[in-house]
């Protein structure tokens, strides 16, 4: 095989990759999780996010949107659905009064608190571990960083630690800083914002953009932090990663194409974007980085110092076990499974590494 290029092959439902570059890994979906009934005959909306503790224990941001008729035979799961490594659930909790409308992201701290982002707030909280105490809010309830602090104002992107529709969480473990995209949806704030561990405002960067780009919406849709000093941020709307250091200086695009399999003609396509939430492969390098891509509806797997494509996940649209519904939330355990949920799929699938 020469080297430069790289062979991918489907056998069973396993999907295989050969490359000289790296071994890419194998993945099977798996059919026992999570278990079924969930909880007390729970029934969840959309899956808006999720995260995954130290102890791969998985947390599920439930968006409670379910078809009222379904309520006849069966009850409403909670907001934040912890379950084990086996699948069963561990606990359920939250007021979505208090947590916020549009549950979107979280990130689990290494004492096991965690943080929720509502994306249709001015406002992130964080919680005990089992969700029976909130231990901080930054930024006002009620209020957003706009002209006149609300919903309809223009957004500010102020030098303050409050938000206008954020989106990503995740926190520095060396210094406890806390990074949020800010700016899920247009007409909100469009910038990363760095705040201290107790809160207090650091500095903030925008989307970069060129000349050539100006004319892109800028939309942080997702952020994460590499082992190796690096924000990587979902540039939703011009289907890329933008790559930063924690100072906010632009390192690189990574690009994440896609092509339609039916005719773009007559209808709209492309739009939901190639790069939406991410994650890393559990490696000290985090050698791949895992892309969900909603415009083919697929999980991406690249090369994290390349960018490159080097497989797919899953079996394109669709509600059978492989395929997806809107894929809005990834995660990777310890052990290097991974974890998808979904927003109008309204469930979580895990695919167990093999090799």
């Amino acid at each position: 095989m020469n080297g430069s290029k790289l062979r991918c092959v489907s056998l069973s439902g396993i999907l295989l990759s050969l490359s000289t570059f790296a071994q890419v890994p194998q993945y099977q979906l798996d059919l026992q999780w999570p278990r079924i009934p969930m909880g007390d005959n729970w029934l969840t909306g959309g899956i808006g996010g999720m995260c995954i503790d130290r102890r791969d224990h998985v947390f599920l941001l439930n968006r409670q949107n379910v078809v009222e008729a379904d309520l006849d035979g069966a009850k409403l799961a909670p907001p934040i659905i912890e379950l084990n490594p086996q699948g069963e659930v561990v606990r359920g909790w939250g007021d979505s009064e208090v947590l916020g409308p549009r549950l979107h992201d979280c990130h689990v701290e290494q004492d096991g608190s965690i943080w929720v982002v509502a994306a249709g707030t001015g406002y992130i909280q964080k919680y005990s571990h089992d969700g029976s105490e909130m231990l901080m809010r930054i930024g006002q309830k009620g209020i957003f960083d706009s002209s006149d602090g609300s919903r309809q104002g223009i957004p500010l992107n102020s030098d303050r630690a409050q938000f206008f529709l954020p989106a990503a969480i995740d926190v520095d473990k060396a210094t406890g800083d806390i990074y949020v995209a800010d700016g899920e949806l247009p007409g909100g704030n469009s910038r990363i914002i760095v705040m201290d561990k107790e809160g207090q405002f650091l500095r903030q960067w925008p989307l970069y953009r060129t000349n050539s780009d100006q004319g892109i919406t800028p939309l942080p849709h997702c952020l994460r932090l590499s082992n190796d000093g690096l924000v990587y941020v979902c540039d939703r709307q011009a289907d890329r990663i933008q790559v930063f250091d924690t100072a906010g200086n632009f390192v690189k695009n990574i690009f994440v194409k896609f092509s339609a399999v039916s005719s773009p003609l007559g209808r709209s396509s492309g739009g939901r974007g190639s790069a939406v939430v991410l994650a890393f492969s559990p490696d000290e390098k985090q050698e791949f980085m895992f892309v969900v891509n909603q415009n083919s509806v697929m999980i991406d797997v690249l090369d994290r110092a390349t960018g490159r494509v080097l497989t797919n996940l899953g079996n394109g649209p669709g509600r059978y076990r492989g395929q997806f519904t809107l894929p809005h939330g990834i995660g990777v355990d310890s052990r290097g499974n991974i974890y998808i949920a979904e927003q109008e799929g309204r469930r979580v699938q895990r695919y167990n590494l093999v090799k």
